[in-house]
């Protein structure tokens, strides 16, 4: 977009400054330590020579290609959508000059304290949204899905939550026989059950829980194996897939009944391919 008072369209290393910066600030907020976001901006006017609202407003459109990968925005700098290729293009060239971005969860402090979850409403399910093919390449380029699919800590520090969580609100419900019931299947028994924790509810029935961790926001895609799928449609009352997000920030969950088409599109993305 071009800047309203100099008129010229932002250049690459232009682009490239304010990203930078963006991130520097990020990930001071994910590290829980303090930052000032008007002394940001009078740095950078000293570097590229736009007016402070320009910057602000390129802060926002950031924050929006951010939100479109399912990563971390700052909190202040809400998005803000009609932004061109060039800040997308600039986003991409700093996560791949600096792939931990992608992995912001590392940088957050161990939690002091276990975060307090409780399960909140499941989001609505809404119409898929068209995008610029130029956005639309991004988002392949950097699967949400796939990123948090393949961070094996990210979804062992989930379950792990999701466990402790179990084992807690079964005891305040004065059920501690039934809280060291609880059993993490996918560390003691290995993937492959359909589900990564056994628990109960109040009245010693089995709930089967599925873990699902992000980074990203409540909407944020996930992966769901066929035998996951299978597994919620042989069990459907005693399944739940556990759904924890904003895991790098302050952890939230929901969870998802089925019939799981009810609450997300479920597209088939990989075929076998067999001779007999």
């Amino acid at each position: 977009m071009a800047d309203g008072e100099r008129n010229e369209d932002w250049t690459a290393k232009e682009l490239d400054l304010i990203v930078a910066d963006y991130f520097a600030m990020l990930n001071a907020e994910i590290r829980r330590a303090s930052y000032d976001k008007t002394q940001h901006r009078k740095a950078l006017m000293g570097q590229i020579d736009r007016s402070n609202g320009s910057i602000e407003f390129k802060h926002h459109n950031i924050s929006a290609v951010l939100q479109l990968l399912d990563l971390p925005w700052i909190n202040g700098y809400k998005p803000r959508a009609h932004f061109q290729k060039s800040i997308v293009d600039a986003v991409e060239r700093y996560i791949l000059k600096h792939p931990a971005a992608q992995r912001p969860e590392a940088l957050a402090q161990v939690f002091s304290e276990r975060p307090h979850l409780f399960v909140e409403p499941p989001p609505q399910l809404e119409p898929k949204k068209d995008h610029p093919e130029f956005v639309q390449r991004l988002v392949r380029k950097f699967n949400p899905a796939d990123r948090d699919f393949l961070n094996r800590q990210l979804g062992y520090n989930g379950e792990e939550m999701v466990f402790k969580f179990e084992q807690q609100r079964l005891k305040q419900m004065d059920r501690s026989d039934l809280a060291r019931k609880v059993r993490w299947i996918s560390q003691e028994d290995g993937d492959g059950a359909g589900y990564d924790i056994l628990s109960f509810d109040q009245k010693g029935s089995e709930r089967f829980l599925e873990v699902k961790t992000t980074v990203g926001s409540q909407t944020a895609p996930f992966y769901l194996t066929r035998n996951e799928l299978s597994f919620s449609k042989e069990r459907p009352r005693e399944f739940r897939i556990c759904r924890l997000y904003d895991f790098s920030k302050i952890p939230k969950m929901f969870e998802l009944a089925p019939p799981l088409d009810e609450f997300v599109h479920l597209e088939p993305l990989s075929f076998e391919a067999s001779f007999k």
